[in-house]
């Protein structure tokens, strides 16, 4: 069993979509970090950077249980436990994969966030932060818009980790007010993963906030 520490986040819902996928058990505990409960002591000793999500897999490699923070690191477990295609064996298409990972870890989810921050019920208006995060997230879109323009998936022809680590920042796309007509390989990649069942039973988990 899976136990799952999470919030209605897009990291948040990284996990819970990629468990859905691989079909593994796990019970979804929330942590609630509107109240500040990431920094609780007993949550702290499974992700001492106070962030979500976080795992404990009871049935760790050695048999016993490990723990595992930081949304990336989480997907490259679960897919390297189960091995699942999700994250191919294949050196070339592995490559692939782990740098559109990369990609979304390094900027789509720190940029977006930002914008969301400055623009989405911003508790002070700050133009400047405003207009970096907003010009930054729309040239992130760009990228993705022309990858796909070539391939239904942004590491090629197979879903894999890399989508569901981008999906659920995409899904915020009106937080950080892109219209996806403006990118229409983005929409067209966002609808056909929103119609995926284990995508939405995976992005309603963790307590929308």
């Amino acid at each position: 069993m899976i136990q799952l520490y999470t919030w209605g986040t897009p990291n948040g819902r990284k996990v819970s979509v990629m468990l859905e996928e691989l079909g593994l058990p796990y019970a979804a505990h929330q942590v609630n970090i509107g109240k500040d409960e990431q920094f609780k002591p007993e949550f702290l000793e499974i992700s001492p950077n106070n962030r979500i999500p976080a795992i404990v897999d009871e049935d760790g490699p050695d048999g016993n249980p490990i723990s595992v923070f930081e949304s990336g690191a989480i997907l490259i477990y679960l897919a390297e436990k189960t091995k699942s295609d999700l994250l191919p064996a294949d050196v070339r298409r592995r490559t692939e994969t782990m740098q559109w990972l990369m990609w979304q870890m390094g900027g789509v989810g720190p940029m977006f966030g930002q914008a969301h921050h400055f623009m989405f019920q911003p508790k002070e208006d700050v133009p400047y932060g405003k207009k970096r995060y907003h010009n930054e997230t729309k040239r992130l879109y760009g990228v993705m818009n022309k990858q796909l323009a070539t391939t239904p998936y942004l590491a090629g022809e197979t879903y894999s980790i890399a989508y569901i680590a981008t999906y659920p920042w995409v899904s915020r796309h009106e937080r950080h007010q892109v219209d996806l007509n403006e990118f229409p390989n983005v929409k067209r990649w966002y609808d056909t993963i929103s119609e995926r069942p284990a995508v939405k039973r995976g992005m309603a988990v963790p307590f929308a906030n």
